[in-house]
């Protein structure tokens, strides 16, 4: 383009990495700059005329000079570029769908709250939600299959071990960490592993052992505000649970009016093999494992 335009590579200042010139830094080297123009200045005036509202203002305005408009050009990290590609791939390689409900957490949070001491003193960390949510999506992929497979060709891997990605926000981006064999662990063990994984994605300790695999994935934004969103898969997976901001709201209950702390949870997932009944009855299964955390010493 430069040499078609007869215009001089040495004096053109590159806009790209380590000062290399781009097509667009010729194009901008093609373009004249414009003439300079004569502006002719309007003669200034005292008088004031009343507006509309009987306010009065200036009858000419000064000319207001432009501001700085800057820009900065940032190439992605390799991180961001495999978000953004599994993303792309979640979005052309899958028939997403999202199916929301809505878990009381009164009980979960009852239960935290009596025993939150003795819990932190015995095992040396906190017990937070994400250890309930985890062990009820055990229990709820084994009394639906197809939430823990995957599609491989024109067959399906029915999975009968429970890899629990758990999403971290991390600086550099999101990254979802596996919790292996999930079912074996217990509570403590599973907010001990939560921890560790939020701690190493903070200084960039995690490995590409920490994130490969995982056979179904949980995310939360809810500890960054986020009331209701529809999560995006995790390929191959083909389910992932988001939750959400816990809020008090007012529910009926019994014929009464009652404030209760209430959180939205979603379920994204894969219609190519998971039907909208099965998802439906997945996120139910949830929450009811959620509001009697009793069950899951039962059934789960």
């Amino acid at each position: 383009m430069a040499k078609d335009n007869d215009v001089d590579l040495g004096a053109v200042q590159g806009s790209g990495a380590a000062g290399r010139v781009t097509k667009q830094d010729v194009q901008k080297a093609m373009t004249p700059a414009p003439a300079p123009t004569s502006t002719p200045v309007a003669p200034t005036s005292s008088k004031v005329a009343p507006t509309r509202e009987g306010a009065i203002a200036p009858a000419s305005l000064s000319k207001i000079a432009p501001s700085s408009r800057t820009e900065e050009r940032v190439r992605m990290s390799k991180r961001r570029q495999t978000i953004a590609r599994r993303l792309v791939e979640a979005q052309h390689t899958a028939a997403m769908l999202t199916t929301f409900n809505e878990v009381d957490m009164t009980a979960v949070m009852a239960l935290r709250e009596r025993r939150k001491e003795s819990f932190k003193k015995e095992f040396g960390v906190g017990l937070g939600i994400a250890s309930f949510f985890v062990k009820s999506a055990i229990a709820a992929l084994r009394a639906f299959p197809p939430l823990n497979a995957e599609i491989q060709g024109d067959e399906i891997v029915f999975k009968h071990y429970y890899d629990i990605g758990v999403a971290v926000g991390a600086e550099g981006g999101l990254v979802v960490p596996v919790i292996r064999d999930a079912d074996r662990l217990s509570f403590a063990q599973i907010e001990l592993a939560i921890r560790d994984f939020a701690t190493r994605a903070t200084d960039g300790t995690l490995t590409l052992e920490d994130l490969r695999g995982g056979t179904f994935t949980i995310t939360n934004g809810g500890v960054f505000g986020s009331l209701m969103s529809t999560p995006i898969l995790n390929p191959p997976q083909v389910g992932i649970l988001g939750l959400h901001k816990i809020q008090d709201r007012a529910v009926p209950m019994n014929g009464q009016v009652v404030i209760r702390p209430m959180m939205y949870v979603a379920l994204s997932y894969d219609h190519r093999i998971v039907d909208g009944r099965e998802a439906v009855q997945f996120l139910v299964k949830i929450k009811d494992f959620v509001e009697d955390p009793a069950r899951l010493l039962l059934e789960g």
